[in-house]
């Protein structure tokens, strides 16, 4: 191989070097367009999920709400205002009930889920506990629990039963209390 053969064949090198360069930048730029548009189509997917997911949790509680005062009468729990929705703010905290059920003796706070698990019977637990420091007004009432459920994950009625929470299901097109009859709640 000559010197000219060289250098010409080091110059071609050189420029399947810069075609390739210049091919690798034109692949990131898609890729990172690609990438951002990806991004997007996700957080557009994410918020319509939360909206249908806070839909479906408003007709499960609306679904509930108006069976509240039978359904815990046959308990033998005379329940006189029911209220949706209930929020308190403190120390830069927050508490929100789905229904609060109330009478003079009894707060009757229930979580409502369209798929009811054991992850949201331990957070309801917890807002139990909470309840009376956020709530004052009602630190002489009896506090006790009740989650509700179109679909109940496996073992999450019994997981609840066995907590001392009232479970509430789906019975033909109504809603009942699902625990036996001998069940007594958990006071808090």
């Amino acid at each position: 191989m000559t010197q000219q053969e060289l250098e010409r064949a080091i110059q071609e090198v050189w420029a399947l070097f810069r075609e390739t360069s210049e091919s690798f930048k034109e692949t990131d730029k898609r890729i990172e367009r690609l990438s951002q548009e990806t991004d997007k189509k996700i957080a557009e997917v994410s918020k319509t999920v939360a909206a249908l997911t806070g839909k479906w949790g408003r007709f499960v509680e609306g679904l509930i709400a108006p069976g509240t005062i039978s359904m815990f009468k046959e308990r033998g729990i005379e329940v006189e205002k029911v209220y949706q929705r209930v929020k308190a703010h403190k120390d830069g905290r927050e508490i929100e009930i789905d229904i609060l059920a109330i009478n003079k003796e009894y707060a009757i706070l229930i979580e409502a889920k369209s798929s009811l698990g054991i992850s949201d019977i331990d957070e309801h637990i917890e807002r139990l506990k909470a309840f009376k420091v956020f709530f004052p007004e009602y630190s002489d009432r009896k506090v006790v629990g009740a989650v509700a459920g179109i679909t109940i994950e496996e073992e999450a009625d019994r997981y609840a039963y066995r907590h001392g929470l009232f479970v509430i299901g789906q019975s033909g097109e109504t809603v009942k209390i699902l625990n036996d009859k001998k069940f007594r709640p958990k006071v808090w």
